[in-house]
């Protein structure tokens, strides 16, 4: 939307003016409506100011359409709700453009995903002589239905998940910065495999790393927070969680020849949490150690080795384990059994950050 307060938009060109006529049934198809307002209309419609529609508009990642009568009576309806919210004082005005752009980021790469991996795909034309327009518009008429119902379906599970968490936490600062296990999984050597493979190659890659490493922290009990192509950020509320993730990462990919190697590194503790991202220095940590991470190994900071020894996922060291299991037989008793092995590696300067002991995270032969 652009703002334009003298209500004139009525005169301005058509936005479907030398548009695509199935590309204008598409819309209508799945907005459900037709095309009626002005901006300024649908701004006077909702009972809101042109300003304030137009920061919704421009949150939710929407470019900006002058004067075109393109908007239809569900952006009136979205308007009104937004700005109902604020005026009973649920959302301040701030929360509200937050609202707006967080669902529109989060939705905008879903549509983008559905349109290139899953539409694309089910419209070849089924027969010779078949274009892909004439089969896209009744595909699309019934997938829309259940897709629709699916999505309200998995937000309300994430949503009952997130609160569930938020409940959890100890206090109000806990909800906002948290002490969380951050992992960083990054593939090696992809810069090379983008020069050397095809486009289309190098895109089922990705795709099977992104697919893997995501349903791998998800059942096992972790948050994947984004990807970035060759790379995955995931958090977990504890560092055992977060180790087991990781080992498994590498197992994973280890035992698939069509994937380079990876290598992990994790930090734990004070973690910002904003629009379903992470911020802060044990982030930037979890970072710098993957980078110097050897391949196929995992490497942690001494907060995240220290956590592992106080919840007895890890021995201290060798030697106590070694004592422990032999005090243990004295007794006629079990040994303790730990998940976990660590040895300390050479302190090292780390950029931003200073001097850090890094930690070599291993699983322990006979472990659960």
């Amino acid at each position: 939307m652009t703002v334009d307060d003298s209500g004139s938009g009525e005169d301005a060109q058509g936005a479907d003016s030398g548009e695509d006529p199935l590309a204008l049934r598409l819309e209508g198809l799945i907005l459900g409506a037709e095309r009626r307002y002005t901006p300024f209309q649908a701004a006077r419609s909702a009972g809101v100011s042109m300003e304030l529609a137009s920061r919704f508009w421009r949150a939710m990642g929407f470019a900006d359409i002058g004067q075109a009568k393109a908007l239809t009576e569900a952006d009136v309806l979205a308007l009104r709700r937004l700005a109902g919210l604020v005026e009973a004082g649920l959302l301040s005005e701030a929360m509200a453009v937050q609202v707006a752009r967080s669902t529109g980021q989060t939705t905008a790469r879903l549509a983008e995903w559905q349109i290139d991996s899953f539409l694309e795909g089910l419209t070849e034309p089924p027969e010779p002589g078949m274009t892909r327009t004439e089969v896209t518009y009744p595909i699309v008429e019934l997938l829309l239905p259940e897709l629709e119902e699916f999505l309200v379906y998995v937000w309300r599970r994430q949503l009952a998940a997130s609160a569930g968490r938020v409940v959890q936490a100890a206090d109000d600062e806990e909800m906002v910065d948290r002490r969380l296990a951050v992992g960083f999984a990054d593939l090696v050597g992809f810069t090379r495999l983008t020069r050397r493979m095809e486009e289309e190659e190098l895109g089922e890659l990705v795709e099977a790393f992104e697919t893997t490493a995501a349903d791998l922290v998800a059942a096992n009990g972790g948050r994947l927070i984004k990807t970035l192509g060759d790379e995955v950020l995931y958090a977990a509320d504890d560092a055992g969680t977060a180790a087991e993730i990781a080992l498994r990462l590498i197992e994973t990919m280890a035992h698939d020849e069509t994937m380079p190697e990876l290598r992990v590194g994790m930090a734990f503790g004070t973690v910002t949490t904003r629009m379903g991202d992470v911020f802060g220095t044990t982030v930037n940590l979890a970072s710098r150690l993957t980078s110097i991470a050897p391949k196929d190994a995992v490497l942690v900071d001494t907060a995240f080795a220290e956590e592992l020894i106080r919840t007895r996922d890890a021995p201290a060291s060798e030697a106590e384990a070694a004592d422990e299991a032999a005090a243990a037989e004295k007794e006629g008793e079990e040994p303790p059994v730990y998940r976990f092995g660590l040895q300390p590696m050479w302190q090292r300067p780390v950029r931003g950050l200073g001097v850090v002991e890094p930690w070599l995270l291993t699983r322990r032969a006979g472990a659960p």
